[in-house]
């Protein structure tokens, strides 16, 4: 036990969770508003006025919906600010209106039944279930996802903002607290101006489990291929029409699913991924993520999809296709090898707390990928997530409880390693 245990209260991090989630936060990616959706907003302005209400006077919610704020130094000059971030929204792959969390106080272990009998979360399909005996979790009622991703992550922000106002005791620097929006659909720091984050270091709390130091991502673009067909009606159609629909099923049926598709891949093996398609027989549009911890395979990804491109044109005479690729994001460990420190703290955090900890990868990617591509050094931490973006997701209050702890932690440990 540290110096530092008991000073997160576990009911209120507990309270302000169960009120997060219940607020709407889906991502909408058909919006061309930002943010996408007003439930962002208004679970922002809450974050405002409970920051506000911690005498924290900087606390700003901006034009573009960011909650921003800074916890002052009480330490001399000379120690880094510290940026903690985590976002408001979540998944557009599963209902997010009318959450209806139910909290388990002490798991017995075995298949969580949902309120909905065909809804369940089982250990087999969830192996991490068997290392959460006798822990308080939080699940849904199957109909639903929960939205712990990422609001343990905000949960946990806003109690480390609660112990350090209340506990002045605690040294630390100067701490920034940023909350973004549509981080789930590729816009989180679309509105970041860099200069206003004025931190030397980051940490988004967006993980799953406990321990774990996410220091690599994906690298990804996004493909966007358009086919150009020839309408005309189809009582008149021979040797004139040509079917974009056809060629995009065609051209789907192409791609590898042996190899480089998500269902065949694991670890640190990239990917190609159609996951939408839409449009008529004139017209069609494809678009897939691809993804690589090498960011120079993505070029390989790009080349076959112009070489398929090439031999679906060839079996579709008059058919034309566009590729087109928009880079994403970057792998952050580029960018984490030029502060190895900020790695290496949250490792020390973590054996502090008596904790194992371990570096991981992540198969996706986080606010943190950016703030490091824009020269921000930002690993992602773990904060008790679990079966995200799906209704049978879930959430441990243990698991955030030392989330918060780690951060005091490591605030202390910056402190002490200033330079």
């Amino acid at each position: 036990m540290t110096k530092n245990s008991g000073l997160v209260d576990r009911k209120r991090l507990l309270q302000r969770f169960l009120e997060y989630v219940r607020i709407d936060t889906t991502a909408n990616p058909n919006s061309d508003r930002y943010p996408s959706s007003p439930g962002q907003l208004v679970l922002g302005q809450m974050l405002l006025n409970e920051l506000r209400a911690m005498g924290l006077s900087d606390a700003e919610q901006d034009e573009h919906g960011l909650v921003w704020a800074t916890i002052p130094s009480n330490v001399e000059s000379g120690c880094p600010t510290i940026l903690f971030n985590a976002h408001l929204d979540t998944s557009p792959e599963a209902p997010g209106a009318n959450v209806s969390p139910r909290v388990i106080e002490s798991y017995a272990g075995g298949d969580i039944l949902l309120e909905y009998d065909d809804a369940k979360i089982t250990v087999e399909h969830c192996p991490d279930l068997a290392g959460l005996v006798g822990k308080a979790l939080v699940v849904t009622n199957g109909r639903t996802l929960l939205g712990g991703d990422d609001k343990s992550g905000v949960a946990t922000i806003m109690e480390l903002a609660a112990c350090l106002t209340t506990h002045p005791e605690i040294p630390h620097g100067p701490i920034r607290i940023l909350f973004t929006c549509d981080e789930e659909i590729g816009h989180g720091t679309k509105h970041i101006p860099f200069s206003k984050i004025g931190a030397r270091v980051g940490y988004t709390l967006d993980g799953s489990g406990i321990g774990d130091i996410d220091e690599e991502t994906f690298s990804a673009d996004l493909a966007i291929v358009r086919f150009n067909g020839k309408n005309i009606h189809p009582s008149i159609a021979k040797n004139r029409m040509v079917n974009a629909v056809r060629a995009a099923g065609h051209f789907l049926a192409l791609l590898p699913t042996d190899h480089l598709s998500p269902e065949s891949t694991r670890d640190r093996q990239g990917f190609l991924h159609p996951y939408d398609i839409h449009g008529g027989v004139g017209q069609a549009t494809l678009h897939l993520i691809l993804r690589d911890f090498d960011t120079q395979k993505l070029m390989d990804y790009r080349q076959l999809l112009d070489d398929l491109a090439v031999e679906v044109e060839s079996a579709m005479p008059g058919l034309r296709i566009q590729v087109e690729t928009r880079q994403q994001y970057r792998n952050m460990a580029e960018g984490l090898r030029k502060l190895p420190q900020a790695v290496a703290l949250a490792e020390q955090a973590y054996a502090k707390l008596g904790i194992p900890s371990k570096r991981s990868i992540v198969r996706g990617g986080t606010d943190g990928a950016m703030l490091t591509e824009m020269g921000l050094p930002t690993p992602n931490l773990s904060v008790g997530q679990y079966n995200i973006h799906s209704v049978l997701e879930f959430a441990c209050l243990d698991h955030m409880v030392s989330a918060t702890e780690l951060l005091i932690e490591l605030i202390q440990l910056w402190e002490q390693n200033r330079s």
